[in-house]
C-alpha cells in the first residue's frame, strides 16, 4: 500500500469496522493495529496497541463515504477530510477522543471538534 491512502477492507462487515474518533477514517481493527491511523497516527499512536485502538476508535458510526480524491471532493471538504488520505470515512462518529489526546491537541494549538455533527460549524 502506498502512502496517501488507507487500507480498504476487502469484505467490509459493519460490525468488524472501526472509525477513528479524530479523523473518522474507517478501517478494520487489524489495519489500525498494523498501520495505525493514516491521518493522525502521530497523535493517536494506535499502531501495535490494541488498548489504544479500543479507546481511540469506535464501532458506533453512521454512514460511509468513499473518498477517492480528497483535495477536489466537495464531500471531503464538507466532512473536513480534504487534507486526509483517500479511503473510507464515517459521516458521523459517536464518541470522543481520550482526554490525553485532547490535551495534546490543545498543547499544539488545535481545537478538537467531535465528529458527531452535534456542533455544526
Amino acid at each position: 500500500m502506498s502512502q496517501g491512502q488507507a487500507a480498504i477492507p476487502s469484505q467490509p462487515r459493519a460490525k468488524a469496522l472501526r472509525a477513528c474518533l479524530l479523523c473518522s477514517i474507517i478501517q478494520t481493527p487489524a489495519d489500525f493495529r498494523r498501520i495505525g491511523c493514516p491521518n493522525c497516527e502521530e497523535l493517536m499512536q494506535m499502531k501495535g496497541y490494541a488498548d489504544r485502538i479500543q479507546s481511540c476508535t469506535t464501532t458506533h458510526f453512521d454512514g460511509i463515504i468513499a473518498v477517492i480524491d480528497p483535495e477536489t471532493s466537495w464531500v471531503a471538504r464538507w466532512q473536513r477530510t480534504s487534507k486526509y488520505v483517500r479511503g473510507m470515512y464515517a459521516v458521523r462518529v459517536k464518541g470522543r477522543i481520550p482526554e490525553d489526546v485532547e490535551a495534546e491537541l490543545e498543547n499544539r494549538g488545535i481545537k478538537y471538534r467531535p465528529r458527531d455533527q452535534i456542533e455544526m460549524d
